[in-house]
């Protein structure tokens, strides 16, 4: 869906106009003056609330950041807030843009009898940052498709656990593994499609929150709302469902500041997927299955699961490192460019608010250490 209904044409009208009103400092009055409070009781069904939300909080970011981290507005307008907030208690959503948002809402296909390729995708609404951005999203929206064989898999396997089918089980992992390498695959392609200097000075002020954020210590005020300054984190890929899922599934267990960080963003996930990963979670152990009585070939192939997991953490630092340490050296050193200057308060952290080499390299390590002994 890429349309609402002809009421809620002024909101469209902005977000289509969305990177050229921030980048000429217009978002902020246009949204002051021109956009009215619209009630939310014409949208209908899941799908058209979904696209209200992605619109609702791609304008909310530009509004925030339009001036970037020097002056980040402290309260959004009642014309605003009162609709992202209401939409987002409809769907169960925080009121920012998240990952189910700016991923999972936020494409469409050029052709629709066409492949699910980037070739034949565009985003639905788009924020500063050009070519780089439109790249960004649609790779991790591929990403996610990466990963549909694997979630898949969770299920098939859960299935055999219960029935004690250690065939179906042995090829439920095996078809895990195999999605979980084409995620790392499928990462790369972030290098042909999105430019580290791009990302670093100008796509990732937008996806900040204003929480964790030494940009904003008080939140931001919902005028109409609330009377005191509301915390929510920034889009993060620790928001995507997948790696939770397959944690949960493999019986990583990480350390409590990570597990913290990453129980945290489950609160920005759809409430469905939230709830998938706890049905994993209280699901029978495939560990302990694997550990009491698993044979040595399903033995074998869980610890291979955890090894392409592993793997793909480690390409995962080695992203992060381009677009956000090796870039940031690379934007201190060069001055007075074309470029705005990057955000010095968020030099080291995520998006969402994560210290994020650390991160990233802690659950690393305990995925790695989730590999059990092999059987003499």
């Amino acid at each position: 869906m890429k349309e609402l209904p002809e009421y809620y044409q002024p909101w469209m009208e902005i977000a289509n106009k969305l990177p050229y009103l921030i980048e000429s400092h217009q978002l902020r009055a246009c949204v002051n003056k021109q956009m009215p409070l619209l009630s939310c009781h014409l949208l209908e069904g899941h799908r058209q609330l979904r696209l209200a939300h992605l619109v609702l909080s791609a304008v909310t970011m530009g509004y925030v950041w339009q001036e970037r981290e020097k002056q980040p507005a402290e309260v959004l307008p009642r014309s605003l807030a009162i609709p992202m907030v209401e939409v987002s208690k409809i769907l169960g959503l925080p009121p920012i843009l998240a990952h189910s948002d700016l991923v999972l809402t936020n494409w469409t296909k050029k052709d629709p009898k066409g492949p699910l390729e980037i070739s034949n995708l565009e985003t639905i609404v788009s924020l500063p940052g050009g070519e780089s951005l439109r790249g960004f999203v649609l790779v991790t929206v591929l990403v996610e498709k990466a990963a549909v064989p694997g979630i898949k898999a969770l299920a098939q396997a859960i299935s055999a656990i219960l029935q004690s089918n250690e065939d179906t089980l042995l090829k439920a992992l095996q078809r895990l593994r195999l999605s979980i390498q084409d995620i790392t695959r499928t990462l790369g392609q972030m290098h042909d499609y999105v430019d580290p200097d791009i990302f670093y000075a100008v796509i990732r002020i937008f996806l900040s929150g204003w929480s964790d954020n030494p940009a904003m210590p008080k939140g931001l005020m919902y005028e109409g709302v609330s009377t005191e300054p509301l915390k929510c984190s920034g889009g993060s890929a620790a928001q995507s469902t997948v790696l939770h899922a397959f944690d949960e599934f493999l019986g990583v267990c990480h350390s409590e500041e990570s597990a913290d960080f990453l129980c945290r963003m489950r609160d920005y996930m759809p409430p469905s997927h939230k709830a998938f990963i706890e049905e994993i979670h209280s699901a029978p152990s495939l560990r302990d299955h694997i550990l009491d009585r698993g044979q040595a070939c399903c033995l074998e192939a869980y610890n291979l699961c955890l090894e392409a997991l592993v793997e793909l953490r480690s390409y995962h630092i080695i992203i992060v490192t381009k677009y956000l340490i090796t870039a940031a050296a690379r934007a201190r050193s060069r001055g007075a460019s074309h470029l705005p200057e990057p955000s010095q308060a968020l030099e080291n952290r995520g998006t969402g608010g994560s210290v994020v080499l650390s991160f990233l390299k802690s659950v690393r390590d305990q995925t790695q250490k989730a590999i059990l002994p092999l059987r003499d």
